[in-house]
């Protein structure tokens, strides 16, 4: 049985992601996360999305969180790192709505 898709969707409601709750948790835990942003954000069906991802819209919704400056949001490649990041942070804290 194939574990169920969670859905996210950003504070602008223009970025969407879905992945398991496995998934997530892989990318949102204690310590250290680069590592394993980075191995989820190359599975195939999460680098799909994100290559879908406007980078004007990416580096809006990255600004409005106020965590990173203008040449940090200037890296696209580190913007799809940071996303994958916050939406997996996301469905685990709250993997109920994300069912939703």
């Amino acid at each position: 049985m194939t574990a169920p898709l969670l859905w996210w969707s950003s504070s602008c409601g223009r970025l969407e992601m879905q992945m398991t709750l496995e998934q997530a948790r892989s990318a949102s835990h204690q310590g250290r996360c680069d590592d394993d942003v980075l191995a989820l954000s190359r599975e195939p069906e999460i680098a799909e999305q994100l290559a879908a991802f406007d980078p004007a819209i990416l580096r809006a919704e990255l600004k409005g969180h106020g965590a990173w400056d203008d040449a940090e949001l200037s890296d696209h490649a580190q913007n799809l790192q940071r996303i994958t990041w916050l939406a997996a942070g996301d469905i685990v804290d709250d993997p109920d709505r994300a069912a939703k």
